[in-house]
């Protein structure tokens, strides 16, 4: 915990830190305790260093949580859109210390406060305002961050083989493992033509050990540096309906193939101090999810995997994250005999995995979807969850 502390601290200069614990205590402690606990004919405002007394005050709260909340997230997450609002906010802040004893109090002392105080946030805001590369730094390619080599299952389409691309235009080669292995080569073929990368096809089916085993064989001499756990498949429909060995597979698919490949290829990314490995979980790992049951359950899995890895090798130079998508505009619905339904595209969900690795343990892609693996689930009784869960489901249904 100690270092990842450090680490996080590390990301940002002391007095940003500094910035960082002030809008937390904003935005958790002062700021509600004065908007729900000060009566209301004690409670003042300034904004551009003008006062607003009562009821006006109460309401113009609101934005103040907002914007310490954002701070604090924004500051934790040195979020690009930080610059230039930060700077812009504390140049405002510099301008009310200005303004106000000179609108209010007109005593030397007070304006001389005011003088003081108004310089300290004018170099703050200088400071933020200078900060841009802190905010949006120049992006390090994947090549750069990992290594020459990437194994990416599934990738015969949707997630996998968007995976493929965004790691081919930043010049890792791949090796590219699914049972379609004309979809394979056809990949293959454009990412060559477009990229210049090297590229190997492995046809195998990650269901059997003997796949596994196979995929292993084929990337065996190759220094991998990226590990994307993809492959995966659910069925829609009740449990008890389901075909015992199809339960099986998929079980051997989402679970079982992720965890042999992971344990064969992490001691290398360990020992060479640097690597990444992806888990493609769901946000349906975040909740029951009845007539797609096993499914879900296979997604705890891998979610929970992944972020338990991004936890024990912290310091090793390897990022771990979990990807929790939605419903994704991919061959999964109709393979998992869904009626089809609107979802993000692929390129969308990968390109949130990474821009979240190796800053965080998981990533939901998309706002409604991160409201219902959180908001949903820390507000709502787990037996009206899976109820609700299953009347939506139940529309997928053939």
């Amino acid at each position: 915990m100690r270092d990842w502390l450090r680490h996080q601290l590390a990301r940002r200069p002391w007095w940003m830190n500094g910035l960082l614990l002030f809008c937390a205590f904003m935005a958790f402690i002062y700021v509600p305790w004065d908007l729900m606990m000060k009566p209301t004919r004690y409670d003042d405002e300034v904004w551009f260093g003008v006062r607003f007394h009562g009821w006006w005050a109460k309401l113009l709260e609101w934005p103040h949580w907002f914007v310490y909340g954002m701070g604090t997230y924004g500051f934790w997450r040195m979020r690009s859109w930080m610059w230039p609002w930060a700077a812009l906010y504390t140049a405002q802040v510099s301008f009310s210390m200005l303004v106000w004893p000179l609108l209010y109090r007109r005593e030397t002392g007070a304006i001389v406060l005011g003088g003081v105080a108004a310089l300290l946030f004018a170099v703050i805001a200088r400071e933020l305002w200078q900060a841009q590369e802190l905010f949006q730094p120049a992006r390090r390619s994947l090549r750069e961050r990992y290594g020459d080599w990437a194994v990416v299952t599934g990738a015969s389409s949707g997630i996998g083989a968007e995976f493929a691309r965004a790691l081919a235009r930043d010049g890792v080669s791949l090796v590219l493992a699914a049972r379609r292995a004309d979809k394979l080569e056809q990949l293959a073929q454009q990412l060559r033509e477009e990229t210049g990368v090297r590229v190997r096809c492995v046809a195998c089916d990650l269901a059997t050990e003997t796949g596994v085993r196979t995929l292993l064989e084929a990337c065996a001499e190759l220094d991998i540096a990226v590990l994307v756990n993809n492959a995966g498949v659910g069925y829609v429909g009740r449990f008890h309906e389901q075909e015992p060995a199809r339960l099986a597979a998929m079980v051997q698919l989402n679970c079982a193939a992720p965890v042999a490949l992971t344990a064969a290829l992490l001691p290398k990314l360990v020992a060479r101090r640097r690597g990444a490995v992806i888990f493609t979980g769901s946000v349906s790992g975040s909740q029951p999810l009845p007539l797609h049951a096993l499914y879900s359950a296979t997604k705890v899995f891998d979610n929970f995997l992944g972020e338990s890895l991004w936890g024990e090798l912290q310091g090793t130079g390897v990022d771990v994250l979990s990807l929790l998508p939605g419903s994704t505009e991919t061959e999964f619905a109709a393979r998992a005999d869904e009626l089809p339904h609107e979802g993000a595209s692929a390129a969308e969900v990968v390109a949130d995995a990474l821009a979240a690795l190796g800053h965080q343990p998981s990533v939901v892609s998309g706002w409604f979807n991160w409201a219902r693996a959180n908001v949903a689930m820390r507000l709502l009784p787990r037996s009206v969850l899976a109820l609700a869960a299953k009347s939506v489901i139940a529309k997928w249904v053939k």
